[in-house]
């Protein structure tokens, strides 16, 4: 954990084509009769906004796209030009190509150029992690103020032709949890009017000797033929850890800031899906405060989930009020975290 005089200035996110709710995702899937009841029974989440368009196939949205248009919102929010970025970090489980690094891409289509990036490999936790790095590379006096981008895209993992009867639960989850989309934050050393200052950031593997909770492949020409699945999850186990790790997570950032339960203003929980964020909100001890979910709306968009509940949670925020998010990476277990105030 680390605190620093680190402050966020403006949050912007975005999404591709319109929402796609659960009726149209059955239709789609000739899944009508029993599916769509599923959905909302076991999993919760009306709507996701997707970058594969379910009739065509046509795949819409990049992460590089979607990443650049949060960017760009975040910037203008912030009344920031692209050239006062001094160093850019993203985080993602999808990104577009394994080279170039998408965050490269997403400078380049922002005119930015001389200046040191980062793209972070992660699930659920890259957003975190991404904040976590550029926190401390600014707190190093070095750099002043710095670009922090995360999404997902899971639009290559979308087979449109699969029989879901054929498939696994393991398999059959990830066409119905996950949605896609980006964001970004502008942090600075250099506080300004109604800014929010980062009191703490929790970022830890804890994954010794625990299997993977999820697993997304990558196949190269030698083995794309094989019949391993591109994406699994053991979501049982999933469901078992997550609430907890979450607890420890709050308590952590809490008890190495001296706050107590009560002075928490607004909670993000982790976003997994709309069932799972409400099982988590009732282990967690925080009576108080304002919960921030998006799920529900958005779908499981990975790293920009974050993004989105901060772009809900900021405008709210007045003087002195205090903010946590935590965010739980389950493919191989990561708790991640952060504490904000409002100046």
């Amino acid at each position: 954990m680390h605190a620093s005089d680190i402050h966020i200035l403006a949050v912007g996110t975005a999404l591709p084509g319109p929402a796609v709710d659960n009726a149209a995702l059955a239709r789609r899937f000739g899944m009508e009769a029993v599916w769509e009841q599923w959905i909302d029974v076991f999993i919760g989440t009306r709507t996701r906004h997707l970058s594969v368009d379910l009739d065509s196939g046509e795949i819409r949205s990049s992460l590089a796209e979607l990443a650049t248009a949060a960017a760009g919102r975040a910037l203008a929010e912030a009344g920031l030009a692209a050239s006062d970025i001094d160093v850019m970090v993203l985080g993602t489980a999808t990104p577009d190509v394994l080279m170039p690094a998408t965050v490269n891409i997403v400078a380049d289509r922002l005119g930015i150029n001389e200046l040191p990036t980062y793209q972070l490999q992660s699930g659920c936790a890259g957003a975190v992690q991404a904040l976590d790095v550029a926190s401390t590379l600014l707190a190093t006096g070095r750099h002043r103020t710095a670009l922090v981008l995360g999404g997902d895209v899971s639009a290559k993992h979308f087979d449109l032709d699969v029989d879901l009867r054929a498939l696994s639960p393991e398999e059959l989850v990830n066409f119905v949890l996950f949605g896609d989309g980006a964001g970004a934050a502008v942090l600075s050393t250099e506080p300004v009017s109604g800014s929010v200052a980062i009191r703490a950031i929790v970022n830890r593997l804890t994954g010794l000797g625990r299997a993977p909770g999820q697993v997304i492949e990558w196949f190269g020409l030698a083995d794309r033929h094989a019949d391993r699945p591109a994406a699994s999850e053991d979501y049982k186990m999933i469901e078992e850890s997550v609430p907890v790790m979450a607890g420890e997570i709050l308590t952590e950032l809490l008890d190495g800031l001296g706050w107590d339960a009560d002075d928490v203003d607004y909670l993000l929980p982790p976003q997994l899906s709309g069932r799972m964020t409400a099982r988590i909100m009732r282990t967690l001890d925080a009576p108080r405060a304002q919960e921030i979910t998006c799920v529900h709306e958005t779908g499981n968009n990975g790293n920009a989930l974050p993004f989105l509940q901060l772009e809900r949670a900021l405008p709210k925020m007045a003087a002195g009020d205090r903010a946590v998010g935590i965010a739980v990476e389950s493919s191989k277990w990561i708790k991640a975290g952060f504490a904000l105030e409002k100046i």
